[in-house]
């Protein structure tokens, strides 16, 4: 709904998720035609509870943009958000985004790290 109301891919809708591996928290921005592999991200890796989104990010699950959080988060970026020149990201709240350039946006998180953590 998002990617026709936007006029967009599916796949350039931005999904910032939390989770939780090894005791530590990771948040993974992952292109909105595909899902996280959990077993990419490491042993025991799961998504965190709500109460751990909102304590870590400062915001609720639904509206978590990709930077700006009130904790500084290890961020790992869909490599197939590459596909795209552009992204649409959540901006505080489940009705509110913005359109980024993805290069600028991977640099503007400190650490991002690229890498294929989606499958289809």
């Amino acid at each position: 709904e998002a990617a026709a109301a936007l006029g967009c891919e599916v796949g350039q809708i931005v999904k910032s998720l939390l989770f939780v591996v090894k005791a530590k928290p990771v948040l993974v921005l992952c292109a909105g035609d595909r899902r996280v592999d959990l077993a990419g991200l490491g042993d025991g890796a799961a998504p965190a509870r709500p109460d751990q989104v909102k304590s870590l990010t400062g915001y609720a699950i639904g509206g978590v943009p990709p930077l700006g959080h009130s904790h500084a988060l290890p961020t790992l970026v869909d490599a197939s958000l590459q596909r795209f020149a552009t992204v649409w990201c959540a901006a505080g709240t489940p009705n509110a985004v913005f359109e980024v350039e993805l290069a600028a946006l991977v640099a503007a998180i400190p650490g991002a790290e690229v890498r294929d953590v989606g499958q289809a």
